[in-house]
Order: C-alpha cells, then sequence, then structure tokens
C-alpha cells in the first residue's frame, strides 16, 4: 500500500499549490557508483537487523556486493536493505600511532 494514495496527492497539491516531493530521486545509481569508486567503507542494516561492513564493489537493478576484509564477501539483495551508511575512513597504523603521540604530548603540559 502506498503512503500516498493519488487522490490524496492531487487533493494536497490542489490545497498548498504546490507539487509533492517525487517518491524517488533516481541518485540510487549515482549514491552507489560514487561508494564502489571511491572504496568508501560503509555499514548496511539489514531488514533483520544485522550490521555488515564493507565496501560496495558491485551493484544491479536488485543487488549489491558488499567486499570485506578477513570475511567472505557478500551478495545481498536491495529489499533486504534497511539502510546504507558510510563509515569514517579507517585510518592507517602509522597515522594513528602519530595522532595518539600528539594527543598524549598535548596533555602533558
Amino acid at each position: 500500500m502506498p503512503f500516498r494514495t493519488p487522490a490524496l496527492t492531487q487533493s494536497l497539491s490542489k490545497k498548498s499549490g504546490k507539487t509533492p516531493p517525487p517518491e524517488d530521486t533516481f541518485q540510487e545509481a549515482a549514491y552507489l557508483k560514487t561508494l564502489g569508486e571511491k572504496q568508501r567503507p560503509v555499514s548496511l542494516k539489514l531488514m533483520d537487523g544485522e550490521v555488515v561492513r564493507g565496501w560496495i564493489e558491485y551493484y544491479d537493478k536488485n543487488m549489491i556486493r558488499l567486499t570485506r576484509e578477513g570475511e567472505p564477501n557478500l551478495f545481498i539483495f536491495k529489499h533486504e536493505i534497511m539502510f546504507i551508511a558510510e563509515d569514517a575512513p579507517r585510518r592507517q597504523r602509522s597515522e594513528r600511532a602519530v595522532a595518539d603521540k600528539s594527543a598524549s604530548e598535548e596533555t602533558e603540559d
């Protein structure tokens, strides 16, 4: 059942003079393409509540391939995904050590 029925949408647009926002912006493919090209780490929350992390290697109309380090890659149907969130990029070990060292020096002063 759609959230807004066509009759309700028409009556709302007549009253306010504005057209309602579209149900789909058609930006999904562009967003997934950007995430895949940049290999941005993402978290996918599935409909059953499970959260899986990795980066999007491939996508099509019905599914996403999530590549993970140290774990099997997953093919996940889009209808099983509740949402996708970008994770903060992981810092390399050397960057982390420098940041930790500078933070400890600031606390000593």
